[in-house]
């Protein structure tokens, strides 16, 4: 047998397990043990390696959390390997390792091959690693949906491709209309948000504002506010730089500086430094002019007229006005108004976005019953095919009269997609509903599994359905926990032969209660508790020889040393040896 197998798990803190390693090999390794000695801890323990659900009560008591970690062997280039790459996992010479943590607070974390990763990483690879099965799958497969699955990955491409372009379109359907819906049940909180943008738009086109005009007005009314005082510190200013008129005998700076140029100039071509000192003066008065000519003219042009004052006040109230409503300043009432007006024209658009959609929406589901009939029509063929694997597993298992088949129908409904010339109702998997029927014996009327199968043969069925895929889709590991719950007898024998076939081709874990089933192991192992009531390192073991009768002899009569027992255990042995 070539490709993934679960080598090794380690158990810490999990349920009645302290710590113990639970060693694997390839084919067929059954484990055993008293009735609550935490056999189903391996199957729980792999179920948190692959992503399962953490449930903080399944940590020990006193123990702050629970770990399990496995090894897997894995071949290179497998889907396996390049999706644990991908989340940068490192593989020790063709091993991956994963381990799971679960707090008694409930926090969980995942690593693999030595980097943390989302759980969701797990559940990935389970898809491509183990198929687990317990009590609880088989009341899954009681669930329409499920024997649907079953179907479509028993028949492969032939489904598939249908499915996936009938499941394109199908997203593509509900998009439309729930866009639709949304529209049109909003048309009023619509209409309502575009009577608001319209009202404030006309309000802002109005007044009609520019950019930054709100910052130049406040500065104007600033300036004629204190145009008096604002004159006066002018003229003032002016007057001392350059005098006053009135004052002929006044003395002003540029008086003063012309007079230190003159006294320089007069003696600068006896010393350099004193020349360039001369000229910097020459400098100072030349600025002197400019500032006093400037300020000559602010006091000319100032404007102190009380009406314009009042007009700039007014326009500046206009402004305040949009600002309360629609932005901190003017800018940010015209970028308000930009983007009012893009959304207008999208509530604008409503009407015609609906008729659009609705067009769309009726194409859509005119193509969707096209491809609902191909998708029925492509599962009309596999079922007699499945069907037929199925009951002939069945007979392998004891069952030799059963007959299983598949009844595929629709269910009309008014608001469905025309099928056939009548509108049924669909969803995300076709218009098709699949039931797998049962007729345990001769004269007995098909009937859905959920009426017609017992325990043990749900639990047959389903591992016939199991053998069947690993002829199709084969999954490298397969851990069963009491797949042979509800069976005994001849029933059980074939069981133990059937896993022990299916074993041949891919490593399986079975955890029974039943010697028949344990019997035709490759490896036997045996869970058992201390004194304590837990579950050690020495608690799990391989049985070889004596050890593997004895617990046989148990499993038989519940008494290890019984001789009629024992001859029973042995005679076991040797006839799962010889159908080998």
């Amino acid at each position: 047998m070539v490709g993934d197998v679960l080598e090794e798990m380690r158990i810490r803190s999990l349920g009645v397990i302290d710590d113990a390693v639970v060693e694997l090999s390839p084919g067929f390794t059954a484990v055993t043990g008293e009735t609550g000695a935490g056999k189903t801890m391996v199957v729980t323990s792999l179920g948190l390696l692959l992503g399962g659900r953490a449930d903080p009560a399944l940590v020990r008591i006193g123990a702050k959390s629970a770990v399990v970690e496995g090894r897997i062997s894995v071949p290179p280039g497998g889907t396996a390997v390049v999706r644990a790459e991908e989340a940068g996992a490192e593989l020790d010479e063709g091993v991956l390792l994963i381990s799971r943590t679960v707090s008694a607070e409930g926090r969980s974390r995942a690593h693999l091959g030595g980097r943390s990763v989302p759980v969701g990483v797990l559940a990935e690879l389970a898809d491509e690693l183990v198929a687990v099965h317990g009590q609880t799958d088989q009341q899954g497969l009681l669930k329409l949906s499920r024997q649907r699955q079953a179907l479509d990955r028993y028949a492969g491409d032939a489904v598939a491709v249908p499915l996936a372009k009938y499941a394109g379109a199908h997203r593509r359907l509900r998009a439309v209309s729930a866009e639709l819906d949304e529209i049109t049940t909003r048309a009023r909180e619509r209409a309502q948000e575009a009577d608001l943008l319209r009202f404030g738009l006309d309000e802002i086109a109005a007044v009609e504002p520019r950019a930054g005009e709100d910052a130049e007005l406040a500065a104007e009314a600033e300036r004629l506010g204190h145009a008096e005082a604002l004159a006066s510190a002018a003229t003032v200013a002016h007057a001392a730089l350059a005098g006053n008129p009135e004052d002929p005998e006044g003395i002003d700076a540029a008086t003063l500086v012309a007079g230190a140029h003159r006294a320089l100039e007069a003696v600068r071509s006896h010393d350099s430094a004193l020349a360039t000192l001369s000229g910097r003066i020459g400098e100072i008065a030349i600025l002197l002019g400019d500032v006093a000519g400037e300020l000559a003219g602010y006091a000319d042009d100032l404007d102190a007229d009380p009406l314009r004052l009042a007009a700039v006040e007014e326009r500046r109230a206009a402004l305040t006005q949009l600002t309360r409503k629609y932005g901190e300043d003017i800018d940010a009432v015209i970028a308000w108004a930009e983007r009012s007006a893009e959304r207008l024209t999208e509530l604008d658009g409503d009407d015609d976005r609906i008729g659009e959609l609705t067009a769309e929406r009726d194409a859509l589901r005119g193509e969707l019953g096209g491809l609902a009939q191909a998708l029925t029509d492509a599962r009309r063929g596999p079922p007699e095919r499945f069907a037929a694997a199925v009951t002939a597993e069945l007979a392998s298992l004891a069952m030799p009269h059963a007959r299983v088949s598949f009844e595929i129908r629709q269910t009309d409904d008014p608001e469905g997609v025309e099928v056939g010339g009548r509108p049924v109702a669909y969803g995300p998997a076709g218009v098709d509903e699949v039931e797998l029927l049962l007729a345990p014996h001769p004269g007995a009327p098909p009937r859905p599994i959920a009426k017609g199968a017992s325990g043990g043969e749900l639990s047959r069925v389903m591992l016939a359905v199991e053998v069947v895929f690993a002829g199709t889709d084969p999954v490298p590991t397969y851990l069963f926990d009491e797949v042979d719950a509800g069976v005994g007898g001849k029933a059980a024998v074939e069981i133990g032969r059937r896993l022990a076939k299916l074993a041949k081709s891919a490593q399986v874990v079975v955890v029974t209660h039943l010697p028949q089933v344990a019997a035709f192991a490759d490896r036997q192992l045996l869970v058992e508790k201390t004194n304590d009531g837990s579950v050690t390192r020495s608690g799990v073991k391989v049985l070889e020889g004596e050890e593997r009768i004895r617990e046989l002899s148990r499993m038989l009569a519940g008494q290890e040393d019984s001789q009629t027992a024992r001859a029973h255990a042995e005679e076991l042995l040797a006839a799962a040896r010889a159908d080998a």
